[in-house]
């Protein structure tokens, strides 16, 4: 059970994260993905652009049948992914008095706000394997990108 993550405190419901049945959520991330500096594109105008695409494939080339994507399992076993912690903190539904989330590891604990909460990562499976070693997860900032010196060792959450 040294997978298993609290989250306690200030919150409406305590909630436990089993960070090892991540790998099929679809909220998942890639590290391509999560630090990318790739600029915020118009949403609306790429779905377009792409819905265009297609009609005018089926239009001329008639339409296809979906192809198998087996390049999905490959990425799945080899993928490096991280996964949001906002979600988990906001289904726990802090309460109003709740200002910081502390992260204890077992050597030290860290307090930030929960203002941040939407920059910070889990990152729970590298190179296709769970994080055993030094885990279950370890925390990364967005904003600080790829080379930083994440959080490891995370055993709970504690809203506060």
């Amino acid at each position: 059970m040294d997978s298993i993550i609290q989250v306690s405190g200030l919150i409406k419901f305590p909630i436990t994260i089993d960070p090892t049945v991540w790998i099929f959520d679809d909220r998942k991330l890639t590290e391509e993905t999560l630090f990318s500096q790739q600029e915020d594109k118009n949403t609306l105008e790429e779905y377009t652009k792409e819905a265009s695409k297609h009609w005018d494939r089926e239009i001329t080339q008639g339409a296809k049948l979906p192809e198998k994507q087996t390049f999905k399992k490959v990425a799945l076993i080899t993928g490096t992914f991280y996964m949001p912690l906002s979600p988990f903190i906001q289904n726990s539904e802090p309460t109003n008095k709740s200002k910081n989330i502390n992260i204890s590891t077992t050597t030290q604990n860290f307090t930030f706000p929960l203002s941040i909460l939407d920059d910070m990562y889990l990152l729970f499976c590298k190179q296709g394997k769970p994080l055993t070693y030094d885990g279950p997860v370890h925390l990364y900032l967005r904003s600080k990108g790829r080379d930083q010196e994440p959080i490891k060792n995370i055993q709970t959450f504690h809203i506060s």
